[in-house]
């Protein structure tokens, strides 16, 4: 089955490794890679690593890209647009396709549709969102969390959120802590974005290291939220970010207090079993290193119990897991494939 597959914002760090994975998944076929900035120019021109795949192609405007889908068709949407103006140019999409009877299974790497509540979203991000009526047709997750949904829009979570959502999410469920965590976590210069910042510049980040927005970061507000979805619990989330001097992972740290006496096996058993049917989660006896994880879509969870404390690692590549690979894992289960298709390339730890 071959799959008619756009990209929205296909020019940026999550555009472009979305253009990478895609190009060779079995099922998605690219029919228009999406980009105001670059329209007209060829993608080999933007991603130099990507010329064999994309050899005298070019980034589409927004404007008429869908004249080339045949009426009554289903596409495949991913959008890597950025944050803010993601949820017009989706709901403009959406409408415009509907008019050919196009229907479109979108799966969305911003902001813009994580809070199901428009009054969260303005208190997040301090502005009013521009497509309410949409939120509810959204779902927000990792596939990992969520068993079976019947809409065919997804938001999926960000990065930081990914990794605290993946090492949380079990032992939430199991309510064997307080509903307060601290937690720490760093992320490789990719994670900004692709636009030139002081904090990427690499005189500035190379051998350097820092936090930022500490204890004010928008993703404890979008992870507080999914985790009173996931669990009727209100957990109080105090996240300190941290850039670091690499280019891509994530490393967070949680720490929370027991509320019932349990040794590091039997925490080990929880994610064991709980992770037990999911392909791209391994539990680790140590912590785990980020170097294992880089360029691919698996995620290494480990824990660790002493005097009434937990604390609980994990490792994640935040462009793949953590956005594009966790991207393409939820748009295999729109379409009823298989999470892992087009995913299984393992990582690459010397890059």
């Amino acid at each position: 089955m071959k799959i008619n597959t756009v990209i929205l914002g296909a020019s940026g760090y999550v555009g472009g490794e979305l253009l990478r994975l895609v190009k060779t998944h079995p099922n998605f076929d690219i029919v228009a890679a999406i980009s105001d900035t670059y329209a007209g120019e060829e993608i080999n021109n933007v991603f130099p690593h990507l010329t064999a795949s994309y050899h005298n192609e070019v980034f589409r405007s927004y404007k008429n890209w869908n004249k080339d889908i045949d009426i009554d068709d289903t596409i495949a949407i991913f959008n890597a647009a950025p944050h803010g103006i993601s949820a017009d140019l989706l709901a403009k999409t959406i409408d415009e396709l509907s008019l050919d009877n196009i229907n479109a299974r979108v799966v969305d790497a911003s902001a813009d549709f994580r809070f199901s509540d428009p009054g969260k979203f303005f208190q997040t991000y301090g502005i009013e969102h521009p497509q309410p009526e949409l939120l509810k047709q959204f779902i927000c997750g990792v596939p990992e969390h969520i068993d079976n949904s019947n809409s065919y829009f997804v938001a999926h979570p960000g990065c930081f959120a990914s990794a605290i959502l993946l090492a949380l999410v079990p032992i939430i469920l199991e309510g064997i802590t307080d509903d307060e965590f601290y937690i720490s976590a760093i992320t490789g210069s990719t994670g900004s974005g692709k636009s030139l910042k002081k904090t990427t510049h690499h005189p500035e980040r190379h051998s350097n290291f820092f936090a930022y927005k500490p204890l004010s970061h928008q993703h404890a507000p979008e992870v507080e939220s999914l985790l009173e979805r996931f669990s009727t619990r209100k957990p109080k989330i105090n996240f300190i970010p941290h850039s670091g001097p690499f280019s891509r992972g994530i490393y967070a740290t949680v720490q929370a207090k027991l509320n019932i006496n349990l040794s590091t096996k039997e925490i080990s058993s929880i994610y064991k079993n709980y992770y037990s049917d999911s392909e791209f989660v391994i539990y680790t006896e140590n912590p785990p290193q980020l170097k294992n994880v880089i360029t691919s879509n698996y995620c290494h969870i480990s824990s660790t119990v002493n005097d009434g404390q937990i604390v609980v690692n994990c490792a994640i590549d935040n462009l793949i897991k953590g956005s594009a690979g966790g991207s393409i894992q939820w748009m295999n289960r729109l379409w009823n494939l298989p999470e892992t298709t087009g995913l299984m390339s393992i990582a690459s730890p010397w890059v």
